[in-house]
Parts: C-alpha cells; structure tokens; sequence
C-alpha cells in the first residue's frame, strides 16, 4: 500500500471509532537513554529489542484493527512515560493499562492523574508470592477502591493459583471492573486443567469482571490456528458472555516464529462456530471499547 493508504487507514483509525480492538499490547522503545529501563532489568530482557507503534501498526495491516490497548512493559515498571507519549502522540488510537507502585501513599491520586491521560486500567501481577500480602495492604486496597469510584480496571496477570484470591476480592469490591489476562493462563502446560478452569469461571458469578481471550501462541497446544483451544474458549463464553470477553493479540509475543497477527484474530472471526455475529463484535471491539476507551 501507498504512503496516501497508510495515511488515510491511520486517520480512519484515530477519528472513526468503528474498526476492532486488539485489548493487549506491549510497546516499547531502543531508545534506553530516553526511557531507561528499571534496574531490576537487563538490556537482553529487551526481546526483540523493540517493538514501536509504528512496528505494531505494520503487524496490523489488513486486520481490521483500529484501536489497540497497550499494556506497560514489564520492564519499565512504574515509569509509565514511553506508554503516555504513543497515547498522546496517536489521539484516540491507544488506551493505557499503567503499573502503579500500590506501596506509596498517594497511589489513588496517581491512579485518576494517570486516568487523565488515557489510562483505563492498572495492571496486577497476581502470582502467589505477589498477593499472598494483598488482603492486609493498604495500598491494594486503595487500589480497588479506587477503581471502583472511577471506573479503573484492575487488570490482573495471573496463574490459576490466585484465581481463589481474585474471587475473595471480587466479593469485596463487586463495583471494581476485573480483567483477567490470557485466560489466567490455563493451558500454558499444554492440556486445560478442569478444576483451574472451574476456578475462573466462578468469577463469572460477578458482573463486572471480565475475560481476556487472549495470547493463543502460548496455551493449549501453542500452534496456530489454535483451534484445540475452541473448548477451553467456549466455556468462558458460556460463563461469561460475550459481552464480558475480549479479545487481545499480546504482540510483539503473537508474532513470533509461527505465530502470526491474522491467526491470532482468525481463531475468533473464522474458528469458532458457537460465536454468533454479534458475538464477534463483543469479543473484537464492544467489550474492549467499554472499558478502555469510554
């Protein structure tokens, strides 16, 4: 396509709303005098070295996608900034998910400074080591709290160990919109495990959490078109809805190898017989556009 093209589908992207959303992507930059990574890093985490929104709108072309929810590397913590910048240099194309240091004081007030600036969602490592303290913190608490007054997803990677954790927090906070990652990463083992999905569908008892359906190159049999995952999908659809499930790439990691953009998001428009129209809409744009783009 033409540089006129790339120009024209970049405005269709950033003034008409109606193209499909990727929920989950990561962007980060070569650039580490700028944007310097956390020292609890190395440069070699960095792989690939970068992946730019300009390298993310390449890997885009032709899908359909329009808007894209990026989702702050891992490998800058806190320093949020390289995120803002493509969200205020690219006007209605990206939302944000931020990490916030919940062990400072005035993390509720960086939480609805951050929303000012495009951030819809904080993203929670919720492994076993990093909540088994969540339930007697402060911070976590304001957090929750917080995301329940301002409409602010916590946005949690997780494994299924946690998932009881989750749930007991649902309970104290039902008004706090809940994302879970990647199906809590069921299948990434290789078989589902019923009992751990057992275990996130009970979260579908409350009504504003939600299901990433997301980073097929890493569950199931990890090989495209990803079809062996149609079961684990359909029930998480028959739990939740569509209307509580999103769909989401997990580039640059989705375009690796084998793995590419268009059968990421061909599992969910082709492969999947039980999903109606509309139900396509929910998962690529409706579900997504509600929660980080409203």
């Amino acid at each position: 396509m033409g540089l006129a093209g790339a120009h024209a589908r970049m405005s269709i992207a950033q003034d008409a709303p109606a193209g499909l959303i990727d929920a989950h992507v990561h962007v980060w930059t070569p650039d580490t005098e700028s944007y310097p990574i956390s020292p609890n890093f190395e440069i070699k985490d960095m792989d690939p070295a970068s992946f730019l929104p300009s390298e993310l709108q390449t890997a885009q072309v032709g899908s359909g996608v329009a808007r894209t929810v990026l989702i702050q590397m891992s490998f800058y913590e806190f320093d949020n900034r390289f995120m803002l910048k493509a969200i205020a240099d690219h006007p209605g194309r990206f939302g944000g998910v931020a990490i916030v240091d919940h062990e400072k004081p005035a993390v509720g007030k960086t939480m609805r400074s951050l929303a000012e600036r495009g951030v819809k969602g904080f993203r929670l490592y919720a492994f076993s080591d990093k909540v088994k303290h969540w339930e007697q913190s402060k911070g976590i608490e304001t957090m929750w709290k917080t995301g329940g007054t301002e409409g602010l997803a916590m946005c949690c990677l997780t494994d299924p160990a946690s998932l009881p954790l989750i749930h007991r927090m649902c309970q104290m906070h039902p008004e706090t919109p809940v994302v879970i990652d990647h199906f809590a990463r069921i299948g990434m083992r290789g078989d589902v495990d019923q009992k751990e999905l057992d275990s996130l569908l009970r979260l579908a008892d409350f009504p504003n959490t939600y299901v990433k359906t997301s980073a097929f190159y890493a569950l199931g049999k990890k090989e495209p078109p990803y079809e062996d995952l149609a079961p684990l999908f359909r029930q998480v659809y028959n739990a939740f809805g569509s209307e509580r499930l999103m769909w989401g790439s997990d580039c640059p990691y989705q375009i690796q190898g084998d793995h590419t953009y268009a059968a990421s998001i061909g599992l969910v428009k082709d492969r999947l017989n039980f999903l109606t129209v509309e139900d396509k809409q929910n998962i690529l744009q409706n579900t997504a556009s509600k929660l980080f783009f409203s």
